[in-house]
């Protein structure tokens, strides 16, 4: 490649057009991303039967352009002019064209190269008149001809004709801004002479792509035909409509002289004669003619190809950049078994250590719009557990008459003499129940989040081999799900053991004394008009009975020594359960000594006199179900209030040290333990020589991608070295 990069320059001199040209081919053959970067050419632009083809064809000095009355260019037409010296008359001294569709064929008769444009047009425009924007790239190899790029575009027309469609005049101008308002493009624009020049549609387009008009170059053809005693003077001196590159004026070969095949250099002689003979244009001949055309789009050309050298290095060298990149993510092909279990073994540590990182917050890849990592799992465990947890009341779900009812079927068959323990116990391990659910829900959220992170840290080399990536994953899922076992299973014993025991003596618990305390002063304040003695009278009770529970726990009773009961209070006391406990079943003698025969004969004439009497009273059978009276007493309201109040009290203890507990569980079993032992286990299941030629094998695609990258890797290295020798060159002519 140097070396012909460097005969190339050494033949054209200075000429930096056929390097770009050797640019654009390499461009083009490349395809993708490349071939859409802009060089310096010229596109041509101007009305239908404004005189196109025919300057063109002035310009290569051969007939090769399709003609016709109607619309004859229907794709762009890219021609590279390379100028090549006469050596001999040997078959390279000719001249020939050679199509980028058809590469290695040259055409040196031109007819055939005017056919194949016409076949190509189409094949992808159709046969009757249709345009497309896929070009036509002809190279044209003569010593006849000066060195540029140029692009024939469609003409601009008006009416639509064939199948061409209603709005074709819109398309083809949105074809040719395409084209023409890139930075890189010098545009030509053609103007008939015998047309009104200050409406031209081409320097119109050429206004709203280049408004400075810094690229543009004005060409007013068929001067030859224009009115008698007018001329396009003050056009071709800027003064009608300015532009920097100025304007050329030109002589057509009418259709007159195509019918009579009046060759190009006829044609070239004949306008000479004209330039030379006018008295108008004789004053101006350093703007007109062909010749002096080719002369200025060269020159015009290289300059700009200088101009943009850098910014069109820069491009390049970040498109080597990108291309480099993209290599390394497809790594390198590895073939021994000492390179596949080095590469396995690398990407599992770097599958590590990323996880690792970005469960402590010190990933590369941190976001700055969102949580991620570690900073989501403590956003689970404060913001949504911990105060989840906060808002939950452990009696919303118990209403006062649930509290009652279980207050009065923890008595039994008796008035409790003090506030029961046993509904106390009961409701509170409810509640301390409750928390299993949003514990183990908070190890489902953590277990997830381990899960998106495990994709999240995936290393770009695992990308390349299918096998290996889903091998990672099915061994992280079942660490994971093996993790969150004994975490489970330290959570739900956790809390039986706080289910197990209710600690009445832990000293944040609110205690008897004070809650009867706090209750009647809820009661109190809650019933305006209540009688403050009654209530007085009911808290000296309630914090006596809550005393005497006390003490019955501790084994003793208050003041049993200093108070002995005498027998006769034994007496009435035992009287009195017994009269409590004998009431209508003492009538019916179910609980009766059979020793007692007395009571037995007593009993019996109790029964004979109860079959005199007239009637009998009968009781109302009781209902499947039974409630308390709907009237609630002042002890009753107490009862409940006092009953809340340790409910809350003590499920707040349970509650933070829940709130603590679940959080270190989850974090030992489970994310410590997959930092800690992750590698380990990715080791004993995959690092297996029997397995590295499978989990190593690449997906065919990858190999596709790798393959382009590459031959894209050599493309850029030959187009940054023509540009280098491009820099050469611009130096040397600099000297």
């Amino acid at each position: 490649m140097a070396e012909e990069v460097n005969a190339m320059a050494s033949s054209m001199g200075s000429s930096l057009i056929p390097i770009i040209n050797k640019l654009q081919d390499i461009f083009t053959a490349s395809g993708g991303d490349l071939s859409k970067i802009s060089l310096p050419h010229v596109a041509v632009v101007g009305c239908q039967s404004s005189g196109k083809s025919s300057v063109l064809e002035a310009l290569v000095g051969r007939d090769f352009l399709p003609r016709g009355t109607d619309i004859c260019t229907r794709r762009p037409l890219m021609l590279l002019l390379q100028n090549r010296p006469p050596r001999g008359d040997s078959d390279d001294a000719r001249e020939w064209g050679e199509f980028r569709h058809l590469p290695g064929k040259r055409f040196y008769d031109f007819s055939k190269i005017r056919q194949e444009i016409q076949d190509e047009t189409e094949r992808g425009a159709g046969f009757n008149k249709g345009v497309l924007e896929k070009q036509i790239r002809l190279m044209i190899s003569s010593p006849n001809v000066l060195n540029m790029t140029l692009i024939d575009l469609p003409g601009i027309t008006k009416v639509p004709v064939g199948d061409q469609p209603t709005d074709i005049e819109a398309r083809v101008k949105k074809m040719i801004m395409s084209h023409i308002k890139q930075e890189n493009c010098i545009i030509l624009a053609v103007t008939p002479a015998n047309s009104d020049l200050a409406n031209s549609d081409a320097l119109q387009m050429a206004r709203d792509a280049d408004p400075a008009g810094t690229r543009t170059i004005g060409v007013i053809t068929k001067l030859d035909i224009m009115d008698r005693g007018t001329n396009a003077c003050n056009f071709l001196l800027g003064n009608i409509v300015p532009l920097s590159l100025g304007y050329v004026g030109v002589v057509n070969r009418s259709q007159e002289d195509l019918n009579q095949n009046r060759s190009i250099s006829e044609a070239l002689a004949y306008e000479d004669q004209f330039f030379h003979d006018h008295p108008v244009y004789h004053g101006l001949s350093d703007c007109c003619g062909i010749p002096q055309l080719a002369k200025k789009l060269n020159q015009i050309l290289e300059h700009h190809i200088r101009m943009v050298l850098p910014s069109l290095k820069d491009e390049l060298n970040c498109h080597m950049i990108a291309v480099v990149k993209e290599l390394q993510t497809y790594g390198e092909v590895v073939e021994s078994k000492v390179e596949q279990g080095a590469v396995l073994l690398n990407i599992l540590k770097k599958y590590c250590e990323a996880f690792s990182a970005l469960v402590d917050g010190k990933s590369q890849e941190m976001s700055t719009r969102e949580l991620s990592g570690g900073a989501r799992i403590h956003y689970i465990f404060q913001s949504i557990f911990v105060k989840s947890l906060e808002e939950v009341d452990p009696c919303e779900a118990l209403t006062d008459e649930d509290i009652r009812m279980a207050i009065q079927n923890a008595n039994g068959p008796r008035n409790a003499l003090f506030v029961p323990e046993v509904p106390f116990q009961i409701l509170v391990r409810r509640q301390i129940h409750r928390l299993l659910d949003p514990s183990l829900q908070c190890l489902r959220y953590v277990y997830a989040e381990l899960l998106k992170m495990s994709h999240a840290c995936e290393a770009p080399e695992v990308q390349r081999f299918p096998v290996l990536r889903r091998k990672l994953e099915d061994v992280m899922g079942k660490f994971l799900r093996d993790g969150i076992k004994p975490a489970e299973r330290m959570i739900g014993n956790m809390i039986e053991m706080e289910k197990g025991y209710i600690n009445s003596s832990h000293p944040n618990f609110i205690g008897g004394s004070k809650a009867v305390e706090l209750a009647v002063q809820q009661l109190r304040s809650s019933q305006d008009g209540t009688d403050v003695e009654s209530v007085s009278t009911l808290e000296q009770g309630l914090r006596s009975r809550a005393v005497l529970a006390n003490s019955v726990v501790k084994g003793s009773l208050p003041n049993q020594g200093s108070h002995p009961q005498s027998m006769n209070e034994r007496s009435v006391s035992a009287g009195n359960a017994y009269s409590r406990t004998w009431g209508i079943s003492s009538i019916i003698g179910k609980w009766a000594s059979p020793n007692d025969r007395s009571a037995n004969t007593a009993l019996g004439e109790t029964f004979h006199d109860m079959e005199l009497l007239p009637s009998m009273i009968q009781l109302r059978d009781p209902p499947p179900i039974l409630k308390p009276l709907e009237t609630q007493t002042e002890r009753e309201a107490v009862e409940v209030i006092v009953t809340k109040l340790l409910l809350r009290s003590y499920y707040d203890i349970v509650r933070k040290n829940i709130q603590d507990f679940v959080p270190k569980a989850i974090m030992h079993f489970l994310v410590n333990h997959t930092k800690r032992d992750l590698l380990n286990a990715f080791v004993q299941k995959l690092y297996r020589e029997n397995l590295f030629k499978e989990m190593l094998r690449e997906q065919d695609d990858v190999v596709l991608k790798r393959k382009r990258s590459q031959e894209m890797f050599c493309v850029l290295q030959q187009a940054i070295q023509v540009i280098l020798l491009l820099f050469s060159l611009k130096l040397q002519t600099a000297y």
